[in-house]
């Protein structure tokens, strides 16, 4: 079952040591529900089965709705959820975090008769089914006797490494951290992403011999060595810094949203928080970041916004959500001063001024990748590096900044690599 958004915050209380204050079965009402077998079959019922399935053209990451949802229509589900693991090593990840309005459900034929069809809950329940069936659908490809590296194992990299397996390459993964999932793990909310399908993602691949070592940074200086011994590497590095305004540097009471999400799910929310919380930001992690307060139990919180709401870069699901829990959000303005913990606004469009003032700002102003010391300047451009041996994918690669996006670059730098390497 869902446990979403939309449901009365959590009292403020002193932190219990005892309790997982993310664990929102304990605290949430279900707003919404995954769907039941009847509901299923009545979603699906719906889907007017087009030849040219426009959801499908629409998916970066090529997980094939059309196909998976023809297939439950004719309650084939172990056919739906093999569609959706040939084509998405993360299939049940994205079914909970994608933003399908954007992409596949933007394309849906049935949006023109009533509403899209709901992909993204066909896709969790038919890859909930897998789980609850133990069906293994992610094949491991004969041994072609070469080996790839991939730094970084957030979406990007744990898919070029599915993926590269299944074309016979032997893959080992290097992560930072120390678990494996990048933003997966250290980013995405409990409530939206739970650590636990985290995990049975990453056991699948696990399963097909992919090596994870971890507590592993790699600078230039590990990388000349990757490049000596394995035949390629992967560069999957995420935009895992969280961007900061000038205005703040050097403030005590300044925080990125970034840091705020992976403090929050590292320690199960067991953070102490003032009553009084400024957010900066009008993208999905600025939503993750309110909502993940509110269910904190913050009693005020403000977030204020360069996009107005037509410009509003967050998903609508995600939007509403934080308007439903009763989040203050002013649209349109420009953080102009800040003295004294009071933040001054201005509206893009109109005279009008705000100021906030706050025991706690967080920036969610946008993100960057940190490359280190790797002095690759081909890298920064998303391409691979002059000797044709180091490759990029996930956020310093072309294209969006989503985890179907990852998944996406993943797929195709395992591709790139095999077109060159492969016999």
């Amino acid at each position: 079952m869902n446990y979403v958004l939309f449901a009365k915050a959590l009292p403020r209380r002193k932190i219990n040591p005892e309790v997982n204050y993310m664990d929102t079965s304990k605290y949430v009402q279900p707003f919404e529900e995954a769907l039941s077998l009847k509901t299923l079959n009545e979603e699906v019922d719906r889907c007017l089965l087009c030849l040219d399935a426009p959801c499908s053209a629409d998916c970066p990451a090529g997980t094939d709705p059309g196909k998976f949802i023809r297939s439950a229509r004719f309650l084939n589900y172990v056919g739906g959820a093999e569609t959706i693991r040939e084509n998405n090593p993360l299939g049940a990840i994205c079914a909970r975090v994608c933003p399908t309005e954007r992409y596949c459900q933007k394309g849906c034929s049935r949006s023109g008769i009533d509403r899209p069809i709901d992909i993204g809950k066909i896709q969790q329940f038919l890859t909930d089914y897998e789980e609850a069936h133990g069906f293994k659908f992610l094949p491991k490809g004969k041994s072609n006797g070469k080996k790839i590296a991939i730094v970084g194992s957030g979406p990007a990299g744990l898919t070029a490494a599915a993926t590269l397996v299944k074309l016979g390459y032997g893959v080992e993964v290097f992560e930072e951290k120390k678990e494996a999932g990048g933003y997966l793990r250290y980013g995405i909310p409990e409530y939206r992403l739970p650590n636990a399908v985290v995990d049975k993602e990453i056991a699948r691949i696990k399963d097909l011999g992919v090596k994870f070592t971890l507590n592993q940074k790699v600078g230039q200086k590990e990388l000349e060595v990757l490049k000596k011994k394995f035949d390629a590497v992967v560069l999957a590095l995420g935009a895992s810094e969280g961007k900061r305004l000038p205005m703040f540097e050097g403030a005590k009471n300044v925080v990125t949203a970034v840091d705020f999400l992976a403090e929050v799910k590292s320690k199960a929310g067991k953070v102490e928080l003032p009553k009084n919380v400024l957010v900066i930001g009008g993208g999905d992690v600025a939503m993750d970041t309110v909502t993940s307060l509110k269910l904190l139990g913050v009693e005020q919180i403000t977030d204020v916004v360069y996009e107005t709401f037509a410009e509003f870069k967050a998903s609508k699901k995600e939007l509403q959500g934080a308007q439903k829990l009763g989040v203050s959000i002013l649209d349109g303005y420009i953080p102009t001063k800040f003295e004294n913990g009071v933040v001054e606004f201005s509206h893009r469009f109109k005279e009008s001024h705000v100021s906030v003032k706050a025991d706690l700002i967080i920036l969610a102003v946008g993100q960057f990748t940190d490359l280190g010391d790797i002095k690759d300047i081909t890298l920064v451009k998303g391409e691979g590096t002059n000797n044709g041996r180091v490759f990029v994918a996930g956020d310093i690669a072309k294209g969006e900044k989503t985890v179907v996006y990852g998944v996406r670059t993943g797929k195709d730098v395992a591709y790139r690599i095999d077109a060159i390497l492969g016999d």
